[in-house]
């Protein structure tokens, strides 16, 4: 009896480090680090959250001038309008192609991981459409495109409402936004991280 309880024993202390060399993280763990990680980047860059009733208030605009950033409760992205362009919304029915111009952070890691902001002569392009309200796109090509996949992030499409998307370069929609996993592009929302954009839109054809 004395034989086998001190090899049970033997066995539970031999156990102990392959327990405590487990360190998966748990999703939620991992979307607790995401949190950390936003609120850490908002406080960095002195954004200025302010809510939807205030960004309506203001007739859905942000002040650029006070780093002001709408966000929304419901998805956790951050938006800030630089500006609303010269041109007109996308209108109920409609299906529009865009010409955008970007660059993409992983806020967890401050890596820039890919964009075309500076390179006005090579923008990638997607599609948008309007349905009641509810928006849909897709890339057709450029770095997202071929990095990706075709399927366009919701956090890009949510500006879409706030916008004047038109083709005077001068004064394009502009947008910033903070988005996390689950609003991102496919990798973020395997991995689970934030990325920050920067972006213009224009009509194509």
């Amino acid at each position: 009896m004395k034989k086998l309880l001190y090899l049970f024993f033997l066995l539970v202390v031999a156990g102990v480090p392959f327990a405590a060399c487990d360190d998966t993280e748990t999703y939620a763990e991992m979307k607790e680090k995401e949190r950390d990680a936003i609120n850490a980047f908002v406080r960095s860059q002195g954004i200025n959250a302010i809510s939807v009733e205030q960004f309506y208030a203001q007739d859905s605009t942000t002040n650029v001038a006070k780093n002001e950033y709408v966000r929304f409760e419901d998805t956790g992205i951050y938006m800030q309008v630089v500006s609303r362009g010269e041109g007109a919304p996308i209108s109920d029915g409609e299906r529009v192609e865009l010409l955008v111009r970007y660059y993409e952070v992983n806020i967890k890691e401050m890596d820039t991981l890919s964009g075309n902001k500076f390179d006005a002569s090579n923008p990638d392009v997607m599609t948008v459409e309007n349905k009641k309200s509810s928006y849909s796109g897709s890339f057709t090509s450029g770095y997202m495109c071929s990095i990706y996949g075709s399927s366009v992030p919701s956090g890009w499409l949510a500006p879409m409402p706030y916008l004047n998307i038109g083709r005077r370069l001068s004064n394009l929609a502009h947008v910033r936004l903070i988005v996390p996993h689950s609003e991102g592009q496919s990798t973020a929302a395997s991995y689970v991280y934030p990325c920050f954009y920067d972006i213009t839109f224009e009509r194509g054809r």
